[in-house]
């Protein structure tokens, strides 16, 4: 497909700025939806950003993933709702209820997506609220990102460009107005203590979680996956940088020594590293999987694999470098995409 222009691509950019604006809605879901329909375009575009089908099962797979860490507890010392925060200005969403019934079971995230109940009731919901209201602005329906057909939507032409493109700034975008709602309903307010990173609780993997991630990758090596050092304190780091991929993904976490972990930061890892993660993968995609589950985050290594190409054919767009070591960095050149397979 032609490329959009840079017009279109503003324009496409004004018009999710004004569905914040504009948007008619009462709870979070349209910031769950749109971060869903980021993710996979990511995940499952092309280069050439063609037209791209959607399965509504794998949006609601994806809504459960988003909104399970905020169906505990934000506030323990209250019995109000629960100390779950409010997803709507009324009552609870009836989706984050229905996860809330799962997370009360024991269900881990990875046991809970294999629920066929949970995934047909929340894909369902969302079909019938943010699937239709999404693109409404002003009160006026404006389709400019989707088009629903039976049980997927499907992307319009160039959507999915603009979609790979700025998906930072789109899940930025997405979870500062979703942090904003949540501050907004006046019934969190008790719930809220300012003490507590809301943004951290909201979106990112618990400390317990990323402890068994730690005992795990422990038993795979227990030396620094950069320098190859042994560590007796070890972080685990985004081999794709959150930064970039907001997401806690099993086959994207690696052991790091602190100094290795403060110094790669939020660049992308060179040409030697991402070679070696990408037999890593390969090599422990299984006990990556068993890892995952006990850790209840989500694994699957090729699309995994796919958000990294992503990442890297962005690097080399961009003229960016890629991390060596410290103080040390090389130019992302085409021979970094060539190390990929899919």
């Amino acid at each position: 497909m032609i490329e959009p222009s840079a017009e279109e691509q503003l324009v496409f950019l004004t018009k999710i700025q004004r569905l914040f604006a504009e948007g008619d809605f009462t709870a979070t879901y349209k910031f769950a939806l749109l971060i869903s329909i980021a993710d996979y375009a990511v995940q499952n575009g092309d280069v050439g950003g063609d037209d791209l089908l959607i399965p509504n099962r794998e949006i609601g797979k994806r809504f459960v993933e988003l909104y399970w860490q905020q169906c505990t507890p934000f506030n323990h010392s209250t019995p109000l709702n629960d100390g779950v925060l409010l997803q709507n200005n009324h009552d609870q969403a009836s989706v984050v209820s229905k996860i809330l019934e799962y997370r009360n079971k024991n269900f881990k995230l990875t046991a809970a997506l294999k629920s066929e109940e949970l995934i047909t009731y929340v894909t369902a919901k969302v079909k019938e609220n943010p699937i239709k209201r999404l693109q409404k602005l002003g009160g006026i329906d404006e389709i400019f990102i989707f088009e629903e057909t039976k049980g997927h939507i499907r992307l319009l032409p160039g959507v999915t460009y603009c979609l790979r493109r700025f998906q930072p700034l789109i899940q930025q975008l997405c979870r500062t107005n979703w942090i904003s709602q949540i501050k907004s309903i006046s019934k969190n307010n008790a719930l809220i203590d300012e003490k507590i990173d809301l943004e951290e609780f909201l979106f990112q993997t618990s400390r317990q979680s990323l402890a068994i991630v730690e005992t795990g990758l422990r038993k795979i090596s227990d030396k620094c996956f950069y320098c190859n050092g042994s560590v007796s304190k070890a972080d685990v780091d985004h081999f794709i940088p959150y930064s970039l991929y907001p997401r806690d993904l099993v086959h994207n976490f690696v052991l790091a020594d602190p100094k290795c972990n403060r110094s790669k930061s939020d660049t992308l890892a060179a040409k030697n590293h991402l070679n070696k993660w990408l037999e890593f993968i390969d090599t422990n995609t299984e006990r990556l999987n068993d890892i995952g589950f006990e850790a209840g985050i989500m694994g699957n290594s090729k699309s995994t694999e796919s958000i990294a190409k992503w990442g890297y054919t962005n690097g080399f767009s961009g003229e960016s470098k890629a991390w060596v070591a410290s103080a040390q960095y090389e130019p992302i050149d085409n021979s970094y995409l060539s190390l990929f397979k899919i």
